[in-house]
């Protein structure tokens, strides 16, 4: 027997209608790509989104058709999200971080036929433009006052076009399966593969992140997401804001800790979310100017796991709750939060702290497992490490186009490539990526929580750890770091500083000073390239 209720198709045309409709005054303010800051409504985003929709109509955009965006955090990205998706087309965010090489091959494996891009990188694309086969016209998000000269083939300004459209449009009646956003995920081996993410699947995990123990959104709050919109939906949060009728406040290309500081001081924001290395140069600002986080409730870490100091210095000296998430382009992106519970919340400072160093609870929606190399289940203990496995209605089947096979196991459960622990009350903790993993002896060494507890040293500004050869024991850590200006650290002090924080044999058998780590486009220490420099290194006999 079919229950009896009304087929309403999930679509994310439908957020932004909902936050028009019934938070139509509510501000979505930006800090430009030219510098003033930009204000109007959710009322003004609907409609100009609708604008979007009808002038790419009118272009010939048909259903499915990809649309590449390559652009900062800002109002203009946002109603281009609403308004691709909403007419039927696929948005695709592209990460201009990524190699040359790399933007070039996702455009032209995307087949993206329109691209928008900020002032910021007209000079890049019209580098890479004869080698991007399939785009036909490039659309320059600015105003035409603010119109750079360009080589650009069919460059059109953004403003001109959308404001030729009257915005008299009705959102088409899609199925919330069709497909609404092209995501490239670079976390693979070989190529960047696409996740293509459905209208149901975007709305199915905006709706569950609103909840108090995920991100807390609501109608009362002022929420600015530092993690870029190209960053896997910017985690779903400006879907997420719109939903609740929360004011939303976009940083462009402004991350600088004065300039995320002024913003949050001038709209009173009260919830942010950003990778490690944003808010670390948040926190050195505040350090340096000696000022606050007064409004500021909470703050979302994702990305990267956060150092254990760092929580502490939100908690402890701002007065700012952590809340640590994991997840990944794959899954939308949320897959875990680190909400205290009842109980927690009332634990002593430093093992509250330790909890929140894990990456937190699945959320509804999200089953999450731990399995040996043979794909056994894996006890739910806190210390035993697997391989983390997930499934759920917002995690991808398989890459766009099919690239890399089957990616499921026979019971549909997506091997995340992270290594994880899982304890009793279902805190999950990231202990290493399976590829980084140190393996000494047969057991298993986390470089993550090697590279925590050393970044806990006042003196070091950052900290790698990768496995490098050895005679006896196959594999042992080599500590690279990074000091803080005008600092040093030698493998003797960093030996005694780590002694009380990990187990005897984890203790990096070498440590070495560099001038800076490599990165990938996603912020993340790049380890291929570490190994490779460190190719050959030979590790002291003591």
């Amino acid at each position: 027997m079919l229950g009896l209720m009304q087929d309403w198709p999930l679509l994310v045309s439908k957020i932004i209608e909902h936050a028009a409709v019934n938070h139509g005054d509510v501000e979505i303010v930006t800090k430009t790509v030219e510098g003033p800051i930009h204000r109007y409504t959710y009322a003004d985003c609907h409609l100009r989104a609708k604008k979007v929709a009808q002038a790419l109509e009118r272009y010939g955009i048909q259903p499915g058709d990809r649309v590449a965006t390559l652009a900062w955090n800002t109002y203009r990205h946002v109603e281009l999200w609403y308004g691709i998706s909403g007419m039927g087309g696929v948005a695709h965010t592209i990460n201009p971080r990524l190699f040359k090489d790399q933007i070039i091959y996702i455009a032209n494996h995307a087949e993206d036929r329109v691209m928008f891009l900020d002032t910021s990188f007209v000079s890049m694309i019209e580098e890479y433009q004869d080698q991007m086969k399939t785009i036909e016209t490039f659309v320059i998000l600015a105003a035409e006052e603010h119109m750079p000269e360009t080589s650009l083939k069919n460059a059109i300004c953004y403003e001109t076009w959308v404001e030729a459209e009257d915005g008299d449009y009705d959102w088409p009646k899609l199925d919330e399966n069709d497909a609404a956003g092209l995501c490239y995920t670079s976390g693979t081996t070989g190529n960047p593969k696409g996740v293509l993410y459905s209208n149901r699947s975007n709305v199915l995990m905006s709706m569950v992140a609103t909840g108090r123990d995920v991100l807390g959104n609501s109608s009362w709050e002022v929420i600015m997401p530092v993690v870029p919109m190209f960053h896997a939906n910017a985690w779903g949060i400006p879907y997420g804001t719109a939903a609740v009728g929360a004011k939303l406040v976009l940083n462009g290309p402004h991350f600088d800790g004065e300039t995320l500081h002024d913003l949050i001081e001038q709209e009173e924001v009260t919830s942010t979310a950003g990778v490690p290395t944003i808010w670390l140069g948040l926190l050195n600002y505040l350090e340096e100017t000696g000022k606050r986080l007064d409004g500021v409730k909470s703050v979302l870490i994702g990305g990267s796991a956060a150092p254990l100091s760092m929580i502490i210095a939100f908690e402890r000296d701002y007065g700012v709750s952590v809340r640590h998430a994991w997840g990944m382009t794959e899954m939308s992106p949320l897959g875990t939060i680190g909400a205290m519970t009842r109980e927690t919340v009332k634990w002593p400072d430093e093992a509250r702290w330790e909890l929140k160093c894990k990456q937190g609870r699945a959320i509804l929606g999200v089953e999450m497992k731990i399995a040996d190399d043979d794909g056994n289940l894996l006890p739910r203990d806190g210390k035993t490490f697997g391989h983390l496995l997930v499934r759920g209605p917002w995690i991808a089947s398989e890459y766009f186009r099919g690239e890399g096979g089957s990616i499921l196991d026979a019971d549909g459960w997506f091997d995340s490539g992270d290594v994880a622990t899982i304890d009793e009350r279902g805190f999950m903790q990231i202990t290493d990526r399976a590829k980084d993993v140190v393996k000494s002896g047969g057991e298993w060494i986390s470089s993550i929580e090697l590279e925590n507890a050393a970044v806990g040293h006042p003196d070091v500004a950052e900290a790698a750890v990768i496995g490098v050869p050895h005679p006896k024991w196959s594999e042992r850590p080599l500590l690279i770091i990074v000091p803080q200006e005008g600092k040093s650290v030698d493998r003797a002090e960093m030996r005694e500083f780590l002694t009380d924080k990990v187990a005897k044999w984890w203790l990096p058998d070498d440590v070495v000073t560099v001038d800076e780590l490599p990165h990938t486009a996603t912020g993340k220490i790049l380890k291929t390239e570490l190994r490779k420099q460190f190719e050959g290194y030979k590790l002291p006999d003591a």
